[in-house]
């Protein structure tokens, strides 16, 4: 008889779908990651199939004799020919071994014809480069050639076209990711590319608009300390001892027309545009660069060195190279896609650049009627309606329908309202290159030069970008030269749109006017895009020069080794490039420590982050937490003064020295801009380090704080860095990075030095050049990232300019036959 109830037993039920369905999940895990490792070793063996011959021999068409390509440690190759012809041919064909997909998507980017291939996602930009009419400017560039550059140019097209032809089957595996093959290389897609580097350093239009709308909000006088122009601590290079900036003027407050730009236009407007500009807050896509005559160094001869600030991307924008045929040996830099050298030396003189920041650009608020015609006034002030041009641009989009875009166009420029959709004004841009007087190639002639003369003659046929020329030379000359077509505006440079007729410009300033500097009594030279201009230079050329502290400190530097009677060496000249030092930082440093000594409110972090603050030496280091500290402080300065007055128009403002108006509010805390809730300006910049370290490091000691890990730097390819397993091997990945847009060393997130030069005339095959992470741009070429050590660490190689110093670093050599 059985004790209590009886318990009934549970049978386990199967679950045949459950099971069915993890069998099912499980083998789609397995043929998903085996399509991954498929598609990985596929495109590993396309990568494969991609990389150039190197050595033996290659028929090339078109040529009349061989041409040898020699290669040296890092790839670069050195191209020796029997005359010009076959010289530009060997540089289109070399050029497009390592960076035909480069070449391919920059005359794409440039002419607005990316979304072809990359989708509804590139609409906008392409639809801007339509409206901006780059694809007809460069045609009028290519047709305003001389007869002698049209004919190299299409040399080096061929040279492209050979390589396409020959290597259908194998070409750079972007082309087969992206399922599309480029198309025939012509001379228009060389303007195409030099027209871009045009726009990616002059075109500044669109923040005429944003501070239109700043100024609208917050009245002319308290909008001018946003925007200085110029600053006590400028060293134009045409001035040896620069006085002090006048104060900015009080300017009458009168009601403006917000117009109808919306912020969220401006800042959709914002993103397009600085897609070709700098890649971080604050940085200055322009350049260092200085040369010491040969009575300061330890040669004897002069040294040049430059260093040009550019968004890093893989692969890299400069192509080295070193070009020599009878009449023509140049080495250097050049820009994949357009034949000759365009910074570096010849066998006589050597030249570099930084972006001078002239105003090329203006934007005219057009009259139009109902009847499609826009007015005009002469200059005897008779009025006409003149018809508007129209052109219809139709941008091919990849999986989805071909869009229309009607350009209209006035004798400024192109109407360009279409890019700001609630705009109502009709507003015309003029620039430059649009001039009939902008065309042809001064780079043969620059490449050519033997001397000061030939040199400024080549210059005086630049027109674009605006550029500072720095210049030596084998006789131990140095020079400088402000370059560009730049608009003369005898009423003044305008700020923002123009509504009146008395804002035309009357041509371009001459070359024999722009500043210039020659053998200077101090032996020094030196521009960082800041004022250029010497006091009593009299003619507008910008409203915004660049912040004055990379110029200052190279300056001061170069001027501290004269002092210290120390002859200076190609080594001083890579510790300057590398510098980090910031005295504005360190000054900044002080100035918040002050403030949390005073301020009516603090707590044991912020006396903390004072105590390193007073203590800091000024170096933006990698481990630097006083650095990271300040960079903090730095960012939130703005947003926490401005917002409480404009609110979400705060993020418009944006300027070439908006470092310099910050130093200028926190040391002189002007009352008029204290924001409401705080008592004084100690208060107030308290509360910004308070908010700054809170944002950014809300947990965790100071003291462990590291500036290069908060400021990384990482360069990566834009397709493959898309994809599982090759982002890390084809990039960088996020290394930690000392300097900030203050210090001579300029960096950003993924900015800074695209290339670092030295000329040293006493033994040109000693003198420097190294880009950013390699020639190539197949990641298993041994030459895709063998310069990002060097770079990285602060180091450099000589680039062998000698037949003999070539042979000696030969590593492979290659013969073209016809």
């Amino acid at each position: 008889m059985p004790l209590g109830r009886s318990v009934p037993v549970r049978v386990k039920r199967r679950r045949p779908v459950l099971r069915v369905l993890f069998s099912l999940i499980l083998l789609l895990v397995v043929l998903a990651a085996a399509a991954v490792l498929g598609a990985g070793l596929w495109l590993r063996h396309a990568m494969t199939a991609a990389l150039p011959q190197l050595d033996g021999s290659l028929p090339l068409p078109g040529l009349s004799e061989p041409v040898t390509v020699r290669r040296d440690q890092h790839g670069v190759p050195h191209i020796d020919a029997t005359n010009l012809d076959n010289l530009f041919e060997a540089q289109g064909y070399i050029t497009a071994q390592d960076r035909l997909w480069e070449m391919d998507m920059a005359r794409r980017v440039s002419a607005g014809e990316a979304a072809e291939v990359l989708g509804s996602r590139l609409v906008d930009h392409d639809r801007m480069q339509r409206v901006l009419q780059i694809r007809p400017t460069a045609e009028r560039i290519v047709a305003s050639l001389s007869p002698r550059d049209r004919r190299y140019f299409e040399d080096y097209a061929r040279g492209v076209n050979a390589f396409i032809r020959e290597n259908e089957g194998h070409l750079s595996p972007e082309f087969r990711l992206l399922m599309y093959s480029p198309k025939p290389w012509q001379p228009v897609d060389s303007a195409l590319v030099m027209v871009g580097m045009m726009q990616m350093l002059d075109q500044h239009w669109d923040t005429k608009l944003e501070r239109e709308r700043v100024t609208a909000r917050l009245g002319p006088t308290l909008a001018a300390s946003l925007y200085p122009n110029g600053s006590w601590r400028d060293h134009p290079p045409t001035q040896v001892e620069p006085d002090l900036t006048a104060p900015n003027q009080i300017i009458p407050d009168v009601p403006l027309d917000e117009s109808q730009s919306r912020v969220e236009d401006l800042l959709h407007l914002k993103d397009m545009v600085e897609g070709s500009r700098a890649a971080c807050a604050g940085c200055t896509p322009g350049s260092n660069q200085w040369v010491v005559s040969g009575a300061l160094t330890a040669s004897g001869k002069p040294l040049l060195s430059n260093d040009m600030h550019l968004n890093h991307q893989i692969p890299n924008i400069w192509y080295e190279l070193d070009l020599g045929a009878p009449g023509f040996h140049a080495a250097g830099v050049s820009i994949p896609g357009m034949p000759y050298i365009v910074a570096g030396h010849n066998e006589h003189i050597a030249w570099g650049f930084t972006a001078l920041y002239a105003d090329m650009q203006d934007l005219y608020v057009e009259q139009v009627n109902n009847q499609d015609q826009y007015r005009t006034v002469s200059p005897t002030g008779e009025v006409s309606w003149q018809p508007l041009e129209h052109d219809r641009e139709v941008i091919h989009v990849r999986g989805g329908r071909d869009v229309s875009v009607d350009v209209a166009r006035t004798v400024h420029g192109p109407i360009i309202t279409p890019l700001v959709p609630h705009e109502k004004r009709a507003i015309a841009l003029r620039w430059n290159i649009y001039d009939p007087k902008c065309g042809g190639d001064p780079l043969f002639d620059l490449d050519t030069a033997a001397n000061w003369d030939d040199f400024r003659h080549a210059m005086s046929g630049w027109y674009a970008p605006s550029q500072n020329v720095v210049y030596s030379d084998d006789q131990g000359h140095i020079g400088y030269q402000a370059v560009g077509n730049i608009p003369m505006r005898p009423a003044g440079i305008a700020s923002t749109t123009i509504s009146d007729a008395n804002h035309e410009w009357q041509g371009f300033i001459p070359f024999a006017q722009l500043p210039m500097a020659f053998d200077p009594a101090n032996g020094i030279l030196a521009t960082a895009n800041a004022r250029i201009t010497p006091d009593d230079y009299t003619i507008p050329i910008t409203d915004g020069w660049a912040d004055p502290y990379r110029n200052e400190r190279i300056w001061k530097w170069l001027a501290g080794q004269v002092g210290a009677n120390h002859k200076m060496t190609p080594a001083d000249m890579l510790t300057l490039q590398t510098d980090v030092y910031s005295e504005v930082d360190q000054e900044l440093a002080q100035r918040f420590a002050y403030a949390v000594d005073h301020a009516s409110k603090t707590d044991s972090r912020l006396r903390e982050a004072a105590d390193l603050l007073r203590s800091w030496d000024g170096v933006v280091g990698t481990d630097s937490a006083p650095a990271a500290i300040i960079a903090a402080a730095k960012k939130s300065f703005w947003p926490m003064l401005l917002k409480p007055r404009i609110g979400d128009d705060w993020k418009l403002y944006e300027w070439f020295e908006s470092g310099y108006a910050l130093e200028q509010m926190v040391n002189h805390k002007p009352s008029e801009w204290l924001p409401p809730g705080y008592a004084n300006w100690n208060d107030f910049l308290a509360d910004v380090l308070r908010t700054g370290i809170h944002e950014e490091r809300p947990l965790g000691d100071l003291k462990s704080w590291k500036y290069g890990t908060e400021h990384p730097v990482e360069v990566t390819h834009p397709l493959y860095s898309m994809l599982p397993w090759f982002k890390h091997w084809t990039g960088t990945g996020e290394q930690p990075q000392s300097g900030d847009t203050t210090t001579v060393k300029q960096v950003g997130h993924s900015f800074g030095p695209s290339q670092r030069f030295t000329m040293d005339w006493s033994n040109p095959d000693a003198s420097t050049e190294n880009i950013v992470m390699g020639e190539s741009g197949d990641p298993l070429s041994p030459y895709y990232r063998d310069h990002w050590p060097y770079w990285y660490g602060g180091k450099t190689f000589a680039l062998p300019f000698t037949s003999g110093a070539v042979a000696a670093q030969t590593t492979h050599t290659l013969r073209l036959t016809p």
